[in-house]
């Protein structure tokens, strides 16, 4: 049995049991019939077939015809065109897979002068154009449908139209608005199925008769129009020139095809969307833009904005994510850059506006996971004191805790009082978290990743669970308290006339700001005779450790809290310290103390710890006397300095400190290292085997150290970040006084800008030298692009 398809006139027959299972579509072949003429050899009008079509019916001009009148006109036609199809064959050389010669198909057109061809323009733009004249050998001067006269090359021809001769280069927009109106993908599908099953190839002018009934000048086009945009049913056998060869593709690639479009439209349907989601959201209003959660709740959503972050921060996992990404910026108009989707999530809400990136890009957990939040809570509830029999009660102690005034994790405290023989004695109270947590737990293991507490300017993010450090391990006011407790006798030059090291009890008596500190030194009362004492065992201390050769490099020191950071202006809360305030003295001083005692305590007992020390390189302090002290004399020296070393074993030297040994111990709730300071302390206390041998701790400290730094490379961006957003706001004409630090070239010099505690660069006068000030103002400032532009304001 035979199916038969025909369509106005032009038929196409195929075996009802070999067709492919491909839908047919209708083909509307009567279009071309309504183009009037253009200048050519002959009328570009397909014959019309309609020997013996009777008439049956007429309705408003439009007749239809019996099915037995339109059959016989199919067969006819059919008929001419497989006599035209032998006579063709007859001359082929080349064969296809099925024996069909092809190589006389391949006959190139050679270009005249008014003839209308099809070039490449560049890579994804093709136009049509007419020949003017050849321009040298081989290229054509050539004027295309913009009316543009360039010269080509052969290489840029894609197709000779057939067939036309003077051509005029006016009439192009029309021919191509004509053979584009035309155009009837659907119409590849029947040739597709007839040449398929005699396995056929073709050229644009024998597809342009079969399916048109035509080869003339616009069919021809058209017909290698379809073919050369088509993806689906043919594909390219061979090329010569501007001549082509196309076969048809085989059922099951067709299908499959079929499906890759398909799936291709499908998403790019779901692009549309999702882009026209992205597109409301960036008009909305602050307040009304959907929050981040609700971008993450349906899975093809979550995909898309979850390829423009890892886009914002140069952490795609895949090239299918960072084309996906680039995909959604191209829709949207914007340019394939991570600035671009960094500004585009906050545009739609994803983003807060001063979203921290290097806390996305760093990978910093910012959570607890839930099992550790249980761990935690248990040591609250269920912990033993394993040192309660042996800790000193020191409960009878005014106790002084001094930290910032937003400080969240209390872990050192002080005592002083006068002996008899006018000697000082201190005590230095640190927190005892490993009363809570011992090595090898699931709370330790996720302290020693993270390494150390993070504080940024928006947000702490603690090393320990924040209930565990806050509730169980910190020091309150007023309530007794477990700590380590170093108590020291000094000489009256300051130096160490004798230590302990013990657990013990405490009762903290007052907290205290650095501010309110400094305060209560300077008013000197006699209630508090024991900061006095203790302000002068700093004063002591500070005075022999410069005579160890300690190097002093106090600075203006930059703390800023935001309010609300979720909030496009949030609160900034800027506060610049002097590093040599009395207050901060006498704390930096008394854990420098702790340190130097801890360091002679390991080594009296050969515990091995962290022991750090810093080669002073052999500076000569002195060198530096013409500069003023304080940050510019300090910064000179910092940047001669040599890098900090560690031993594990045995005390070194701490040339910068001016001490014979040091090891950090007063944070332990903050730094890890400190924690394991304790570890080994408390372990020698208690008379057991120590946890950690030398080398050991030598590997810990490798992982800690480098956690460590990313965590202070993450807090300085973050501080340098909001200090230029703090700037950003001031008024315009607002003068900032800067020290001159040092000269960078020429007259760029680096420097310190004194109301804001922040290093920056700008051209000065001549004639101004190091340790000048001098007044300048802010030009301009961009946190996002850490830009800070400042100009001298020349006669204040």
């Amino acid at each position: 049995m035979m199916a038969v398809r025909a369509v106005n006139g032009c038929s196409i027959f195929c075996s009802a049991s070999s067709a492919p299972p491909i839908r047919l579509f209708r083909c509307r072949f009567h279009r071309l019939r309504t183009l009037p003429p253009f200048h050519r050899r002959a009328s570009f009008l397909p014959p019309v077939h309609r020997s013996e079509l009777s008439s049956s019916s007429n309705h408003g001009g439009l007749r239809s015809f019996s099915v037995e009148s339109i059959f016989a006109g199919v067969m006819e036609e059919l008929e001419a065109f497989r006599k035209r199809k032998l006579v063709c064959s007859a001359s082929k050389v080349a064969l296809t897979s099925s024996g069909e010669l092809v190589e006389n198909k391949l006959q190139n057109r050679a270009l005249e002068k008014g003839g209308l061809l099809e070039f490449k323009k560049d890579s994804d733009k093709v136009l049509l154009a007419v020949a003017q004249r050849p321009d040298g050998k081989k290229n054509w001067m050539v004027s295309d449908q913009n009316g543009v006269t360039s010269s080509i090359k052969p290489q840029q021809i894609t197709f000779i139209v057939p067939g036309i001769e003077n051509f005029d280069p006016k009439e192009i927009s029309d021919f191509v608005r004509r053979a584009e109106s035309n155009l009837d993908p659907t119409l590849l599908e029947f040739a597709w199925v007839e040449l398929l099953e005699k396995n056929k190839s073709v050229t644009p002018e024998e597809l342009a008769e079969m399916i048109f009934g035509s080869s003339e000048p616009l069919e021809s086009y058209c017909a290698h129009l379809l073919l050369s945009k088509d993806e689906t049913y043919f594909t390219v056998l061979e090329t010569k020139g501007s001549c082509s060869v196309y076969g048809p593709r085989s059922t099951a690639q067709v299908e499959e095809l079929m499906r890759r479009k398909l799936a291709r439209e499908a998403a790019e349907k779901e692009l549309e969307e999702f882009v026209e989601l992205l597109r409301s959201a960036k008009q909305m209003p602050f307040d009304a833009k959907p929050r981040k959660a609700s971008w993450i709740t349906e899975e093809k959503t979550r995909v898309k904005v979850e390829s423009l972050e890892c886009y914002a921060i140069d952490a795609c996992k895949s090239d299918e994510q960072k084309k996906m990404a680039g995909m959604i910026l191209k829709a949207m108009g914007l340019t394939k850059t991570a600035s671009s989707a960094v500004n585009l999530l906050i545009d739609i809400g994803y983003f807060p506006v001063h979203v921290n990136l290097d806390l996305l890009k760093l990978n910093v957990h910012t959570v607890h996971s839930d099992d550790i939040m249980s761990a935690a809570e248990s040591f609250l509830s269920e912990s033993i004191d394993l040192d309660e029999i042996d800790r000193k009660d020191l409960t009878h102690l005014k106790v002084y805790a001094i930290d910032v005034d937003e400080a969240d994790e209390l872990d050192d405290a002080l005592s002083a009082s006068r002996l008899q023989d006018g000697r000082i004695k201190v005590w230095i109270h640190v927190a005892d978290p490993a009363k809570f947590v011992q090595p090898g737990t699931a709370v330790d293991r996720e302290a020693m990743k993270r390494g150390t507490s993070i504080f940024l300017p928006t947000a702490t993010y603690p090393m320990f669970p924040e209930k565990l450090a806050m509730e169980g391990m910190s020091l309150k006011q007023g309530e007794l308290c477990n700590a380590v407790t170093v108590s020291v006798v000094l000489h009256s030059d300051g130096s160490i006339a004798e230590f302990s090291v013990d657990n013990s009890i405490i009762k903290p008596t007052y907290m205290l700001t650095y501010e309110s500190a400094s305060e209560l030194i300077h008013l000197n009362l006699d209630e508090e005779k024991e900061l006095k004492i203790l302000s002068e065992a700093a004063a002591l201390r500070l005075q022999w450790r410069r005579q160890q050769g300690a190097i002093d490099t106090a600075t203006l020191e930059t703390r800023i809290k935001v309010v609300n950071p979720e909030d496009p202006e949030p609160s900034i809360n800027l506060y610049v310290e002097d590093q040599a305030d009395p207050a901060m003295r006498l704390v930096s001083e008394m854990m420098i103390l702790c340190g130097e005692v801890i360091a002679a305590f390991g080594s009296q007992n050969n515990i091995p710890l962290p022991y750090r020390g810093q080669p002073q390189s052999n500076i000569d302090v002195s060198a530096f006397s013409h500069l003023p002290e304080g940050p510019v004399r300090s910064s000179a020296i910092v940047r001669i300095m040599r890098g900090a070393e560690i031993d594990f074993r045995k005390p070194i030297r701490h040339g910068v400190l001016g001490l014979p040994g040091y090891v950090q111990f007063t944070s332990p709730i903050r730094r890890y290292m400190d924690l394991l300071a304790h570890y080994q302390v408390k372990a020698f206390l208690r008379g057991e085997t120590l946890p950690f041998s030398a080398g050991q701790i030598e590997g810990i400290a490798s992982i800690v150290n480098m956690n460590a730094r990313i965590a202070k490379r993450l807090s300085n961006t973050s501080l340098r970040y909001w200090i230029l957003e703090f700037i950003r706001r001031q008024p315009k004409e607002k003068k900032y006084r800067a020290l001159v630090l040092r000269f960078i070239k020429d007259r760029i010099a680096a420097l310190l800008l004194v109301e804001v505690g922040h290093q920056a660069s700008a051209w000065v006068s001549v004639g101004t030298q190091v340790g000048d000030e001098v007044i300048v103002r802010v030009e301009e400032s961009h946190p996002r692009d850490d830009f800070l532009s400042l100009k001298e304001a020349v006669g204040r």
